[in-house]
Order: structure tokens, then C-alpha cells, then sequence
């Protein structure tokens, strides 16, 4: 789909956030991909609020009425008790494990679809909701879309605590170099909701430019890591993914 004209002016990453997360609901209800009474994935992270915050007001005017959200964090979940949006969990009874919609943000999403998320932490859950969801959509800024992963925001890994060695030296094994997260305004590593721990691996650039690392192989070979519970390649359930740029067009990839 071509670009389409969202506002004028050099618009800065918080701003271009706003943009396509409003942008991007309201492009859905409008297509009838977005709909009353649906089962919806609701993110986590910054491009993923102003999303939530969006159908909320939506659902305040009655446009989306019935909606029941599944939230991927600690984060959606306040946020959706503050903003009155009813929160359910994937075992829950009125959502039976599957879900119409997952919307969230990314960290980098390549050309094909392919995506690194777990930025937040939340990667798990994130994953849970994105791969039971019939249709998978991605809000993002324009310094999420790169022509490759894996060399610059580093690939987060959620691993058992008692596994972080082992776990580490496997994934150097890999050609990666893994780092403990540590925690910002907390003493010692991040803790995911889950109770684990994030390894952050990264890979050198290649002379030749091309890419160290085939998404859809290294999702399914990390996750085969004995300690490892999730990674954050997402490969396999191809999103539409909304991307705004600095002069206020939302390009729509599908």
C-alpha cells in the first residue's frame, strides 16, 4: 500500500509514535480488521500505548464496544484498569486461547516482516499473543525499519536464572555476544514479569553488508538452548506493520 498523508511537518520519534498508533487504529476499524466485540493482544512499550490509549477512546464513543484485551505486561495491564478497558487472560474462558488481533510495537522490522521485539521485557507474552492472534499488526517509527537484524538492537533472550552461563556461552557459540540487561533506577539485572532474566545478544556486521543472521533459522535454533524460555525473533506469523516518517506520512506494509 502506498504512503498515506497523516500530518505535515518534521515530526521527532515521540511524536512520529503518536502518529502511527492513532493512525494505525483508526486505518483498522475503517478496513473492519479492527471491530466491536473482538479478542485483542494489547502491547507493551511506547509505540504500544498511544495505540491502547486510542482504543479506549474508542471504546468510550461506543465504536468498539465489547471488546475483551489480553495485555502483554504488567504495563498494558495497569494501563488498561486506568483507562477502563476489560483485561482478560489468554486462559480465560471468554478468550479459549486465541485471540482476532494482536497490535504492538517493535524494536526492528526488516522488509520481510521480520521483526525483533523485547525491548520491555516482555517478550514472552508478547510472543504468546502475537502467535494465537489470526492477524498480527506492528506500529512503529521510522528508526524501527532496517534492512536487517541482529547488528544493532540487540536480540533479546529470556533465560532461567540458573542458566545464564550456560546459556550465554552457547549463544557466543552462535557467533553472538550476550549481555546481562541490567535494571535502570534497580540494583542488579532485569527481572522480567515472569521471574527471569535477558540476555542481550548481538552479532558484528559483515564486510560485505549482508546480514549475520537468518531470522527464521536463529528463532527456532536460541530457543532450542536448554535454559532458554523465549527469544525475541518474530518470524512466524507475518504482521501488517504501520511505520511513520519524519514528514507525516504512515507507510502501511502488508
Amino acid at each position: 500500500m502506498p504512503n498515506e498523508k497523516a500530518s505535515a511537518g518534521a515530526l521527532g520519534a515521540a511524536a512520529q509514535k503518536e502518529l502511527v498508533a492513532r493512525f494505525a487504529v483508526d486505518d483498522l476499524v475503517r478496513r473492519g480488521l479492527l471491530r466491536a466485540g473482538m479478542k485483542l493482544g494489547l502491547g507493551t512499550g511506547s509505540t504500544a500505548m498511544p495505540a491502547v490509549r486510542r482504543i479506549a477512546e474508542l471504546m468510550q464513543e461506543g465504536v468498539l464496544a465489547g471488546i475483551r484485551a489480553v495485555p502483554t505486561s504488567f504495563q498494558t495491564t495497569i494501563a488498561c484498569e486506568d483507562l477502563g478497558i476489560p483485561a482478560y487472560s489468554m486462559n480465560a474462558r471468554e478468550i479459549g486461547g486465541s485471540l482476532d488481533l494482536a497490535i504492538d510495537g517493535a524494536d526492528e522490522a526488516t522488509p520481510e516482516g521480520y521483526l525483533i521485539k523485547g525491548g520491555g521485557a516482555a517478550l514472552l507474552l508478547e510472543k504468546i499473543v502475537a502467535y494465537n492472534a489470526a492477524r498480527f499488526v506492528i506500529v512503529a517509527d521510522s528508526s524501527k525499519a532496517v534492512a536487517h537484524l541482529g547488528t544493532s538492537f540487540a536480540l533479546p533472550v529470556e533465560v532461567i536464572p540458573e542458566a545464564r552461563v550456560s546459556v550465554a556461552a552457547a549463544l557466543a557459540r552462535l557467533g553472538a555476544t550476550a549481555v546481562l540487561r541490567e535494571g535502570i533506577r534497580k540494583a542488579g539485572p532485569v527481572v522480567t514479569d515472569n521471574g527471569n532474566l535477558i540476555l542481550d545478544c548481538t552479532w558484528a556486521p559483515r564486510a560485505d553488508g549482508s546480514s549475520p543472521v537468518n531470522p527464521a533459522e536463529m528463532e527456532d535454533t536460541v530457543n532450542a538452548i536448554v535454559g532458554v524460555v523465549e527469544n525475541g525473533l518474530f518470524t512466524k506469523n507475518p504482521p501488517i506493520i504501520y511505520v511513520a516518517r519524519a514528514d507525516g506520512t504512515v507507510e502501511s506494509r502488508t
